[in-house]
């Protein structure tokens, strides 16, 4: 990916960015559908019969650094997390929009990379 591609992903991954529960929530289906094998999303219902379920934590693992989301309500908590096999040895937090460059600086430096990783991004740009 070039630069122009990094800055459509850093403003695809800002676009809903107004609304914090919806930027969440539009996040969360994104990065779930491109980059399936590398984020994980938490959610939970609201109450005890509550039918939908709501986001709480984004994580998206780029191999040594997992950029991770919290969400509660309408705050949310971006943080950088520096693991090695599995085990957490520096948490940075981050404002949002340092979360969002940094993680489309990472994903874009995959893309580089790895062919797969590339049509993953390029299917978020498009959808």
């Amino acid at each position: 990916m070039d630069e122009l591609d990094f800055d459509l992903l850093t403003a695809s991954l800002r676009a809903d960015a107004g609304d914090l529960k919806a930027f969440a929530e539009a996040l969360a289906v994104k990065l779930e559908q491109s980059l399936p094998g590398r984020t994980r999303v938490e959610r939970r219902g609201d109450g005890l019969f509550a039918r939908t379920k709501r986001v709480r934590g984004i994580a998206v693992d780029t191999g040594e650094v997992v950029y991770r989301l919290d969400v509660d309500g309408a705050l949310l908590e971006p943080c950088r997390l520096r693991e090695v096999r599995g085990i957490v040895l520096k948490t940075e937090p981050l404002s949002l929009d340092e979360w969002i460059v940094e993680l489309s600086r990472e994903l874009t430096a995959l893309a580089a990379t790895s062919e797969r990783e590339r049509q993953a991004l390029q299917r978020m740009l498009e959808g």
